[in-house]
């Protein structure tokens, strides 16, 4: 049965990177099985209604998928739901009366374009240079030609899940993208279409990653933020394979000066 919920809104407003931000706050009553994002959208309706400003964020397919939608809801990434997209937590999470913080990513990576909508393009800047596959392969194989382990597929399958929304960055303490970096590099990395650029792409896109974002601490915060719950073990899979991309680097080099 539908119950409809009386909630206290604290929104983060600010017009611009450049401009400071301020919290607002705004009532609402909405049915418990309204979305999250639904319940935004029923607030900005009675501001556009009232002649104010609409509060901006993002979003897009709404089904978990393309990694847009992402907001602080009272202090937790994506909200108190585990697994979940903030465009897949429903309101029934929350009870009558209560006040709901809502804030933007905090990373200085991730800088605010306006309200609770951030600019994530260095996660662009990690998967331009190097999450893909340049090698020529020719016309498209039979299925099944290439081999491929059941648990290296199952495990490139986990990694490809990530949808990039940002979940573990702001959910770190030192605003580190490892968890993201790692997925995008081992679901090539554990295929054998990857391998050829495997410790090139892997040195490249770490080394890109660490110019933007703070340093892995291991705390964990980034697994449990994670609506498509990504294990930490792919940080440690990235950082080995980094590790002996150094050494496959110094060798080259050595031959170079031989050479």
């Amino acid at each position: 049965m539908t119950k409809m919920l009386n909630l206290n809104l604290k929104v983060w407003r600010q017009d611009g990177p450049d401009s400071g931000g301020h919290f607002e706050e705004y009532s609402t009553t909405v049915a418990d099985d309204a979305s999250f994002l639904e319940m935004l959208d029923y607030v900005n309706e009675q501001l556009i209604a009232d002649n104010r400003e609409p509060i901006a964020f993002d979003h897009d397919c709404r089904e978990g998928i393309c990694g847009s939608c992402g907001l602080m809801i009272n202090g937790q990434a994506h909200g108190p739901q585990k697994g979940t997209a903030t465009c897949q937590l429903h309101m029934r999470k929350f009870n009558d009366g209560d006040h709901i913080t809502i804030e933007p990513w905090r990373a200085a990576a991730f800088p605010i374009i306006k309200d609770l909508a951030v600019n994530r393009a260095a996660f662009d800047r990690i998967i331009e240079s190097g999450g893909f596959i340049t090698v020529n392969t020719g016309a498209a194989q039979d299925a099944n030609e290439t081999p491929v382990p059941k648990e290296a597929a199952d495990a490139a399958m986990d990694a490809a899940a990530c949808i990039g929304c940002g979940a573990c960055v702001a959910a770190c303490p030192n605003s580190a993208a490892n968890l993201f970096t790692s997925a995008k590099i081992q679901h090539l990395n554990l295929l054998p279409q990857g391998q050829a650029e495997r410790f090139q792409r892997t040195k490249a896109m770490v080394e890109t990653m660490e110019s933007f974002f703070g340093s892995c601490t291991n705390y964990g915060e980034c697994q449990e933020a994670c609506p498509k719950e990504i294990s930490v073990d792919f940080i440690a899979m990235m950082n080995r394979d980094y590790t002996k991309s150094m050494l496959v680097n110094k060798r080259r080099l050595g031959e170079r000066k031989v050479g």
